[in-house]
Protein backbone atom coordinates (compact mmCIF):
# COMPACT_ATOMS: atom_id res chain seq x y z
CA UNK A 1 0.00 0.00 0.00
CA UNK A 2 0.94 3.30 -0.80
CA UNK A 3 2.53 5.37 2.17
CA UNK A 4 0.49 8.24 1.48
CA UNK A 5 -2.73 6.37 1.45
CA UNK A 6 -1.71 5.12 4.81
CA UNK A 7 -0.99 8.23 6.37
CA UNK A 8 -4.63 9.30 5.03
CA UNK A 9 -6.44 6.87 6.33
CA UNK A 10 -3.88 5.50 10.02
CA UNK A 11 -6.21 7.52 12.25
CA UNK A 12 -5.98 6.66 15.98
CA UNK A 13 -9.35 4.91 16.24
CA UNK A 14 -11.29 2.56 18.49
CA UNK A 15 -10.70 -1.05 18.16
CA UNK A 16 -14.35 -2.00 17.97
CA UNK A 17 -14.43 -4.26 20.88
CA UNK A 18 -17.72 -2.19 21.73
CA UNK A 19 -20.13 0.14 20.95
CA UNK A 20 -20.19 2.63 22.20
CA UNK A 21 -16.33 2.34 22.81
CA UNK A 22 -14.94 2.26 26.66
CA UNK A 23 -13.45 6.12 26.59
CA UNK A 24 -17.48 6.97 26.49
CA UNK A 25 -18.13 4.82 29.54
CA UNK A 26 -19.62 6.98 32.47
CA UNK A 27 -19.82 7.16 36.07
CA UNK A 28 -24.08 6.65 35.85
CA UNK A 29 -23.65 3.10 35.67
CA UNK A 30 -22.87 1.75 38.74
CA UNK A 31 -23.09 -1.38 41.33
CA UNK A 32 -26.82 -1.12 41.46
CA UNK A 33 -27.71 -0.86 38.36
CA UNK A 34 -25.33 -3.40 37.13
CA UNK A 35 -26.93 -6.01 39.69
CA UNK A 36 -30.27 -4.97 38.48
CA UNK A 37 -29.32 -6.00 34.67
CA UNK A 38 -27.95 -8.58 36.02
CA UNK A 39 -31.50 -10.08 37.50
CA UNK A 40 -33.00 -9.53 34.23
CA UNK A 41 -31.08 -11.97 32.17
CA UNK A 42 -32.64 -14.56 30.35
CA UNK A 43 -31.95 -17.65 32.28
CA UNK A 44 -32.14 -19.54 28.64
CA UNK A 45 -29.56 -17.88 26.98
CA UNK A 46 -26.01 -18.96 28.32
CA UNK A 47 -23.66 -17.16 29.96
CA UNK A 48 -19.91 -16.44 29.16
CA UNK A 49 -17.33 -15.50 32.13
CA UNK A 50 -14.12 -13.41 31.84
CA UNK A 51 -12.00 -13.82 35.06
CA UNK A 52 -8.67 -11.38 35.34
CA UNK A 53 -5.79 -11.84 36.72
CA UNK A 54 -4.07 -8.45 37.46
CA UNK A 55 -0.68 -9.87 37.92
CA UNK A 56 2.64 -10.80 36.79
CA UNK A 57 6.31 -11.57 37.78
CA UNK A 58 7.76 -9.42 35.44
CA UNK A 59 6.73 -5.83 33.69
CA UNK A 60 6.72 -6.51 29.65
CA UNK A 61 7.63 -2.98 28.72
CA UNK A 62 5.04 -3.02 25.78
CA UNK A 63 2.27 -4.31 27.78
CA UNK A 64 -1.12 -1.90 27.71
CA UNK A 65 -2.57 -4.20 29.74
CA UNK A 66 -4.14 -3.50 33.99
CA UNK A 67 -1.74 -5.20 35.88
CA UNK A 68 0.68 -5.50 38.65
CA UNK A 69 4.34 -6.73 39.18
CA UNK A 70 5.01 -8.75 42.06
CA UNK A 71 8.14 -11.90 42.95
CA UNK A 72 5.38 -12.73 45.75
CA UNK A 73 2.97 -15.10 46.32
CA UNK A 74 1.13 -13.17 49.34
CA UNK A 75 -0.79 -10.52 47.17
CA UNK A 76 -1.79 -13.25 44.62
CA UNK A 77 -3.09 -15.13 47.72
CA UNK A 78 -5.24 -12.16 48.77
CA UNK A 79 -6.50 -11.65 45.23
CA UNK A 80 -7.63 -15.21 44.88
CA UNK A 81 -9.62 -14.77 47.97
CA UNK A 82 -11.43 -11.63 46.72
CA UNK A 83 -11.70 -13.31 43.56
CA UNK A 84 -13.71 -15.85 44.77
CA UNK A 85 -15.92 -13.53 46.86
CA UNK A 86 -16.61 -11.33 44.00
CA UNK A 87 -17.82 -14.79 41.93
CA UNK A 88 -19.82 -15.89 44.40
CA UNK A 89 -21.57 -12.29 45.13
CA UNK A 90 -22.25 -11.66 41.42
CA UNK A 91 -23.16 -14.87 40.35
CA UNK A 92 -25.41 -15.09 42.48
CA UNK A 93 -27.55 -11.75 41.61
CA UNK A 94 -28.98 -13.68 38.94
CA UNK A 95 -32.70 -15.17 38.50
CA UNK A 96 -32.37 -17.52 42.00
CA UNK A 97 -34.96 -19.62 40.30
CA UNK A 98 -33.45 -20.69 37.15
CA UNK A 99 -29.82 -22.65 37.01
CA UNK A 100 -27.96 -20.67 34.22
CA UNK A 101 -25.08 -22.39 31.92
CA UNK A 102 -22.12 -20.94 30.77
CA UNK A 103 -20.71 -21.38 27.00
CA UNK A 104 -17.36 -20.04 27.41
CA UNK A 105 -14.75 -18.98 29.87
CA UNK A 106 -11.51 -16.62 29.59
CA UNK A 107 -9.06 -16.04 32.15
CA UNK A 108 -6.57 -12.97 31.43
CA UNK A 109 -4.27 -10.97 32.79
CA UNK A 110 -1.68 -9.95 33.61
CA UNK A 111 -0.49 -13.34 33.69
CA UNK A 112 -2.93 -16.36 34.67
CA UNK A 113 0.02 -18.57 35.31
CA UNK A 114 0.72 -16.32 38.51
CA UNK A 115 -2.02 -18.63 40.25
CA UNK A 116 -1.24 -21.82 41.88
CA UNK A 117 -2.91 -24.99 40.62
CA UNK A 118 -4.95 -25.15 43.61
CA UNK A 119 -6.44 -21.15 42.77
CA UNK A 120 -7.09 -22.62 39.46
CA UNK A 121 -9.23 -25.87 40.56
CA UNK A 122 -10.75 -23.35 43.75
CA UNK A 123 -11.52 -20.75 41.38
CA UNK A 124 -13.46 -23.28 39.07
CA UNK A 125 -15.22 -25.21 41.97
CA UNK A 126 -16.48 -21.18 43.01
CA UNK A 127 -17.94 -21.07 39.22
CA UNK A 128 -19.58 -24.66 39.43
CA UNK A 129 -21.40 -24.30 42.78
CA UNK A 130 -23.15 -21.12 40.76
CA UNK A 131 -23.94 -22.32 37.71
CA UNK A 132 -23.61 -25.17 35.40
CA UNK A 133 -20.68 -25.27 32.27
CA UNK A 134 -21.66 -26.74 29.38
CA UNK A 135 -20.11 -30.12 28.56
CA UNK A 136 -19.28 -27.71 24.80
CA UNK A 137 -17.64 -24.82 26.60
CA UNK A 138 -14.61 -23.02 25.66
CA UNK A 139 -12.67 -22.78 28.32
CA UNK A 140 -9.54 -20.78 27.72
CA UNK A 141 -6.55 -19.31 29.79
CA UNK A 142 -3.62 -16.81 28.90
CA UNK A 143 -0.25 -18.40 29.65
CA UNK A 144 3.23 -16.72 30.08
CA UNK A 145 5.31 -19.53 29.35
CA UNK A 146 8.50 -18.52 31.38
CA UNK A 147 5.95 -19.18 34.26
CA UNK A 148 3.78 -21.82 32.88
CA UNK A 149 4.35 -25.42 35.39
CA UNK A 150 3.53 -29.18 35.41
CA UNK A 151 1.24 -28.64 38.59
CA UNK A 152 -1.05 -26.06 36.68
CA UNK A 153 -0.89 -27.60 33.22
CA UNK A 154 -2.28 -31.10 35.25
CA UNK A 155 -4.99 -28.12 37.00
CA UNK A 156 -5.77 -26.71 33.81
CA UNK A 157 -6.75 -30.30 32.23
CA UNK A 158 -8.52 -31.55 35.70
CA UNK A 159 -10.72 -28.35 35.59
CA UNK A 160 -11.88 -28.83 31.82
CA UNK A 161 -9.61 -26.03 30.20
CA UNK A 162 -9.32 -26.75 26.54
CA UNK A 163 -8.04 -23.97 24.72
CA UNK A 164 -4.34 -22.20 25.82
CA UNK A 165 -3.05 -18.62 24.22
CA UNK A 166 0.64 -18.11 24.23
CA UNK A 167 2.68 -15.08 24.26
CA UNK A 168 4.87 -15.41 22.15
CA UNK A 169 5.34 -11.51 20.23
CA UNK A 170 8.66 -11.91 18.76
CA UNK A 171 11.74 -14.81 18.90
CA UNK A 172 14.51 -12.34 17.93
CA UNK A 173 16.44 -11.75 20.81
CA UNK A 174 17.24 -8.08 20.26
CA UNK A 175 13.30 -7.14 20.08
CA UNK A 176 12.80 -9.50 23.10
CA UNK A 177 15.76 -6.99 24.97
CA UNK A 178 14.19 -3.83 23.69
CA UNK A 179 11.18 -5.19 25.22
CA UNK A 180 11.61 -6.94 28.33
CA UNK A 181 10.42 -10.26 27.17
CA UNK A 182 12.72 -13.00 26.81
CA UNK A 183 11.88 -16.07 26.27
CA UNK A 184 13.55 -18.74 23.90
CA UNK A 185 11.70 -20.53 20.91
CA UNK A 186 12.60 -23.62 22.62
CA UNK A 187 11.11 -22.92 25.43
CA UNK A 188 8.01 -21.83 23.66
CA UNK A 189 7.75 -25.18 22.18
CA UNK A 190 8.36 -27.37 25.22
CA UNK A 191 5.62 -25.47 26.69
CA UNK A 192 2.90 -25.92 23.83
CA UNK A 193 4.30 -29.58 23.29
CA UNK A 194 3.96 -30.45 27.23
CA UNK A 195 0.34 -29.03 26.93
CA UNK A 196 -0.64 -31.01 24.34
CA UNK A 197 0.62 -34.49 25.72
CA UNK A 198 -1.77 -33.63 28.67
CA UNK A 199 -5.06 -33.70 25.65
CA UNK A 200 -5.17 -29.85 25.29
CA UNK A 201 -5.44 -29.25 21.46
CA UNK A 202 -6.69 -25.93 21.42
CA UNK A 203 -3.38 -23.63 21.09
CA UNK A 204 -3.42 -19.50 20.07
CA UNK A 205 -0.22 -17.32 20.09
CA UNK A 206 0.19 -13.77 20.22
CA UNK A 207 2.75 -12.23 18.04
CA UNK A 208 3.34 -8.30 17.64
CA UNK A 209 4.81 -6.06 14.86
CA UNK A 210 6.05 -2.51 15.82
CA UNK A 211 8.28 -3.23 18.40
CA UNK A 212 11.09 -1.44 18.95
CA UNK A 213 14.38 -2.91 17.14
CA UNK A 214 12.00 -4.81 14.31
CA UNK A 215 12.48 -5.74 11.27
CA UNK A 216 10.53 -7.11 7.93
CA UNK A 217 13.41 -9.74 8.20
CA UNK A 218 12.78 -10.56 12.05
CA UNK A 219 9.03 -10.31 11.35
CA UNK A 220 9.48 -13.50 8.64
CA UNK A 221 11.93 -15.64 10.89
CA UNK A 222 9.11 -15.50 13.66
CA UNK A 223 6.29 -16.42 11.60
CA UNK A 224 8.18 -18.91 10.34
CA UNK A 225 8.96 -20.27 13.59
CA UNK A 226 5.85 -20.31 14.80
CA UNK A 227 4.58 -21.96 11.88
CA UNK A 228 6.58 -24.57 13.39
CA UNK A 229 4.42 -24.93 16.48
CA UNK A 230 1.01 -25.45 14.16
CA UNK A 231 -0.64 -23.56 16.19
CA UNK A 232 -4.86 -23.36 16.09
CA UNK A 233 -5.41 -19.28 15.89
CA UNK A 234 -2.94 -16.54 16.00
CA UNK A 235 -3.70 -12.82 17.13
CA UNK A 236 -1.08 -10.35 15.57
CA UNK A 237 -1.44 -7.30 17.32
CA UNK A 238 0.35 -3.95 16.25
CA UNK A 239 2.19 -2.27 19.26
CA UNK A 240 0.32 1.06 20.71
CA UNK A 241 2.47 3.15 21.81
CA UNK A 242 0.57 4.99 24.63
CA UNK A 243 3.38 5.85 26.79
CA UNK A 244 0.85 9.22 28.46
CA UNK A 245 -1.16 5.77 29.27
CA UNK A 246 0.87 3.49 30.42
CA UNK A 247 4.20 5.23 31.83
CA UNK A 248 6.69 1.78 32.04
CA UNK A 249 6.34 2.27 27.88
CA UNK A 250 8.64 5.32 28.55
CA UNK A 251 11.08 3.04 28.83
CA UNK A 252 11.23 2.11 25.26
CA UNK A 253 13.29 4.77 23.41
CA UNK A 254 10.87 5.78 20.66
CA UNK A 255 13.98 6.09 18.03
CA UNK A 256 14.03 2.64 18.18
CA UNK A 257 10.49 1.99 16.80
CA UNK A 258 10.05 1.87 13.37
CA UNK A 259 8.51 4.19 11.43
CA UNK A 260 5.31 4.65 9.33
CA UNK A 261 6.34 2.71 6.56
CA UNK A 262 8.47 0.03 8.37
CA UNK A 263 5.47 -0.31 10.31
CA UNK A 264 3.17 -1.11 7.46
CA UNK A 265 6.23 -3.06 5.57
CA UNK A 266 6.15 -5.27 8.94
CA UNK A 267 1.99 -5.97 8.82
CA UNK A 268 2.27 -7.19 5.14
CA UNK A 269 5.16 -9.54 5.78
CA UNK A 270 2.80 -11.25 8.85
CA UNK A 271 -0.04 -11.32 6.44
CA UNK A 272 2.15 -12.71 3.42
CA UNK A 273 3.60 -15.48 5.58
CA UNK A 274 1.13 -16.64 7.32
CA UNK A 275 -0.97 -16.67 4.22
CA UNK A 276 2.13 -18.81 2.60
CA UNK A 277 1.60 -20.75 5.96
CA UNK A 278 -2.37 -21.45 5.15
CA UNK A 279 -3.35 -19.82 8.14
CA UNK A 280 -7.11 -18.06 7.12
CA UNK A 281 -7.33 -14.40 7.63
CA UNK A 282 -9.83 -13.47 10.74
CA UNK A 283 -11.16 -10.30 10.01
CA UNK A 284 -8.23 -7.30 11.22
CA UNK A 285 -5.75 -8.96 13.12
CA UNK A 286 -6.59 -12.99 13.75
CA UNK A 287 -5.64 -15.86 11.74
CA UNK A 288 -6.64 -18.96 11.95
CA UNK A 289 -6.11 -22.74 10.82
CA UNK A 290 -8.81 -24.22 8.49
CA UNK A 291 -10.37 -26.60 10.65
CA UNK A 292 -10.32 -24.14 13.34
CA UNK A 293 -13.92 -23.57 14.85
CA UNK A 294 -12.85 -19.46 14.44
CA UNK A 295 -12.36 -20.05 10.84
CA UNK A 296 -15.73 -22.35 10.67
CA UNK A 297 -17.56 -19.05 12.12
CA UNK A 298 -16.61 -17.18 9.83
CA UNK A 299 -17.36 -18.84 6.59
CA UNK A 300 -20.67 -19.44 8.35
CA UNK A 301 -20.98 -15.92 9.11
CA UNK A 302 -21.11 -16.16 12.89
CA UNK A 303 -18.23 -14.33 13.66
CA UNK A 304 -18.21 -12.31 16.66
CA UNK A 305 -15.97 -9.57 18.53
CA UNK A 306 -15.81 -9.09 22.13
CA UNK A 307 -13.02 -7.88 24.52
CA UNK A 308 -11.05 -10.60 23.81
CA UNK A 309 -11.19 -9.74 20.29
CA UNK A 310 -12.71 -12.11 17.81
CA UNK A 311 -14.57 -14.78 19.14
CA UNK A 312 -16.41 -18.18 18.56
CA UNK A 313 -18.45 -17.13 21.19
CA UNK A 314 -22.12 -16.07 20.84
CA UNK A 315 -23.06 -15.10 24.04
CA UNK A 316 -25.72 -12.42 24.52
CA UNK A 317 -24.32 -11.74 27.95
CA UNK A 318 -20.54 -11.86 29.25
CA UNK A 319 -19.86 -11.03 33.01
CA UNK A 320 -16.32 -9.87 33.80
CA UNK A 321 -14.73 -10.23 37.29
CA UNK A 322 -11.56 -8.69 38.44
CA UNK A 323 -10.28 -5.21 38.54
CA UNK A 324 -11.01 -3.07 35.12
CA UNK A 325 -12.87 -6.14 33.88
CA UNK A 326 -15.57 -4.88 30.98
CA UNK A 327 -19.03 -6.89 31.60
CA UNK A 328 -21.38 -6.56 28.40
CA UNK A 329 -24.50 -7.73 28.97
CA UNK A 330 -27.99 -7.05 26.72
CA UNK A 331 -28.79 -4.24 28.80
CA UNK A 332 -24.96 -2.41 28.69
CA UNK A 333 -21.51 -2.56 29.19
CA UNK A 334 -19.84 -2.25 32.98
CA UNK A 335 -16.82 -1.88 33.76
CA UNK A 336 -15.00 -2.82 37.10
CA UNK A 337 -13.35 -0.36 39.16
CA UNK A 338 -9.48 -0.53 37.85
CA UNK A 339 -8.08 -0.20 41.06
CA UNK A 340 -6.95 -3.22 42.89
CA UNK A 341 -7.56 -2.06 46.33
CA UNK A 342 -10.97 -0.02 45.26
CA UNK A 343 -12.40 -2.98 43.72
CA UNK A 344 -11.32 -5.29 46.63
CA UNK A 345 -12.84 -2.87 49.16
CA UNK A 346 -16.48 -2.96 47.49
CA UNK A 347 -16.22 -6.95 46.84
CA UNK A 348 -15.11 -7.82 49.81
CA UNK A 349 -18.35 -5.18 51.12
CA UNK A 350 -20.81 -7.19 49.32
CA UNK A 351 -21.34 -4.55 46.31
CA UNK A 352 -20.71 -5.39 42.60
CA UNK A 353 -17.28 -3.24 41.40
CA UNK A 354 -18.34 -0.93 39.08
CA UNK A 355 -17.27 1.94 38.25
CA UNK A 356 -18.73 3.21 35.09
CA UNK A 357 -20.72 1.91 32.36
CA UNK A 358 -23.17 2.75 29.51
CA UNK A 359 -26.52 1.76 29.06
CA UNK A 360 -26.95 0.87 24.97
CA UNK A 361 -30.00 2.34 23.04
CA UNK A 362 -31.74 1.14 20.13
CA UNK A 363 -29.43 3.83 17.85
CA UNK A 364 -26.36 1.91 19.48
CA UNK A 365 -27.26 -1.39 19.03
CA UNK A 366 -27.94 -0.56 15.08
CA UNK A 367 -24.88 1.00 14.75
CA UNK A 368 -23.16 -1.80 16.70
CA UNK A 369 -24.43 -4.68 14.16
CA UNK A 370 -22.93 -2.59 11.34
CA UNK A 371 -19.69 -1.98 12.92
CA UNK A 372 -19.59 -5.77 14.03
CA UNK A 373 -20.16 -6.66 10.10
CA UNK A 374 -17.57 -4.88 8.96
CA UNK A 375 -14.84 -5.87 11.72
CA UNK A 376 -15.94 -9.44 11.57
CA UNK A 377 -16.77 -10.43 7.60
CA UNK A 378 -15.48 -7.25 5.76
CA UNK A 379 -18.30 -6.59 4.93
CA UNK A 380 -22.23 -5.23 5.54
CA UNK A 381 -25.44 -4.86 3.89
CA UNK A 382 -26.63 -2.00 5.76
CA UNK A 383 -30.13 -2.60 4.21
CA UNK A 384 -30.14 -5.47 5.38
CA UNK A 385 -29.00 -4.90 9.63
CA UNK A 386 -31.80 -2.07 9.30
CA UNK A 387 -34.81 -4.55 8.13
CA UNK A 388 -34.02 -6.53 11.08
CA UNK A 389 -34.01 -3.33 13.41
CA UNK A 390 -37.39 -2.04 11.51
CA UNK A 391 -36.19 0.82 10.22
CA UNK A 392 -34.56 2.43 6.85
CA UNK A 393 -31.23 2.44 5.13
CA UNK A 394 -32.49 6.00 3.93
CA UNK A 395 -31.29 7.52 7.70
CA UNK A 396 -27.80 6.44 6.90
CA UNK A 397 -27.47 8.53 3.18
CA UNK A 398 -24.26 10.64 4.94
CA UNK A 399 -22.49 7.75 6.11
CA UNK A 400 -22.89 5.96 2.90
CA UNK A 401 -22.07 9.16 1.20
CA UNK A 402 -18.78 9.50 3.21
CA UNK A 403 -17.78 5.88 2.43
CA UNK A 404 -18.40 5.67 -1.03
CA UNK A 405 -15.92 8.38 -1.13
CA UNK A 406 -13.46 5.62 -0.30
CA UNK A 407 -13.70 3.70 -3.11
CA UNK A 408 -11.05 6.18 -5.23
CA UNK A 409 -8.44 4.96 -2.63
CA UNK A 410 -9.61 1.24 -3.56
CA UNK A 411 -10.45 0.44 0.10
CA UNK A 412 -13.73 -0.21 -0.32
CA UNK A 413 -16.56 -1.86 -3.01
CA UNK A 414 -20.21 -0.10 -2.56
CA UNK A 415 -22.98 -1.41 -4.39
CA UNK A 416 -26.56 0.41 -3.36
CA UNK A 417 -26.19 -0.26 0.57
CA UNK A 418 -23.46 -2.95 0.27
CA UNK A 419 -19.94 -1.85 1.68
CA UNK A 420 -17.18 -4.54 0.87
CA UNK A 421 -13.64 -3.56 2.17
CA UNK A 422 -11.36 -4.55 -0.27
CA UNK A 423 -7.52 -6.44 0.11
CA UNK A 424 -5.81 -2.78 0.19
CA UNK A 425 -8.56 -2.07 2.74
CA UNK A 426 -8.68 -4.67 4.97
CA UNK A 427 -5.99 -2.95 7.15
CA UNK A 428 -8.11 0.09 7.35
CA UNK A 429 -11.42 -1.75 8.04
CA UNK A 430 -11.13 0.31 11.68
CA UNK A 431 -11.31 3.62 9.72
CA UNK A 432 -14.62 2.68 7.85
CA UNK A 433 -16.21 1.44 10.84
CA UNK A 434 -15.57 4.71 12.61
CA UNK A 435 -17.73 6.49 9.84
CA UNK A 436 -20.66 4.87 11.56
CA UNK A 437 -19.59 5.91 15.15
CA UNK A 438 -21.46 9.00 16.27
CA UNK A 439 -19.01 9.10 19.32
CA UNK A 440 -15.76 9.78 17.96
CA UNK A 441 -16.07 13.20 17.00
CA UNK A 442 -17.77 14.59 20.59
CA UNK A 443 -14.69 12.97 22.43
CA UNK A 444 -10.89 14.11 22.65
CA UNK A 445 -9.70 10.70 23.52
CA UNK A 446 -6.16 9.47 22.03
CA UNK A 447 -6.54 5.84 20.27
CA UNK A 448 -3.69 3.66 18.94
CA UNK A 449 -3.09 3.81 15.76
CA UNK A 450 -5.41 2.29 12.90
CA UNK A 451 -2.36 0.00 11.75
Amino acid sequence: MQLALYEKYDLRLPRYTSYPTAPHFHDAINGKVFANWLGELNPLQPLSLYLHVPYCEEMCWFCGCNTKITKHYKPVGTYVAALLTEIKNTLGKLDPTHRFTVSHIHFGGGSPTILKADDLRTIMGAIRKKVDILPTAEVAIEMDPRTANDDLMDAMIECGFNRASIGIQDFNADVQRAVNRVQSYDLVRDVISRLRHRGLRGINVDLMYGLPNQTVQSIRQTVDQTATLCPDRLSVFGYAHVPWMKKHQNLIPTETLPDTQERWAQYEEIQNRLAYHRYVAIGLDHFAHQADPMATALYNGKLHRNFQGYTTDRAEALIGFGPSAISSLPQGYAQNDPALARWQRAVEGGDCAIEKGVAVSNEDRLRRDIINELMCNLSVDVAKICATHGTSADRFAPELNRIRAMTNDDIVEVNSTHIKLTDTGRPLVRAVCAVFDTYLNHAHVRHSQAV
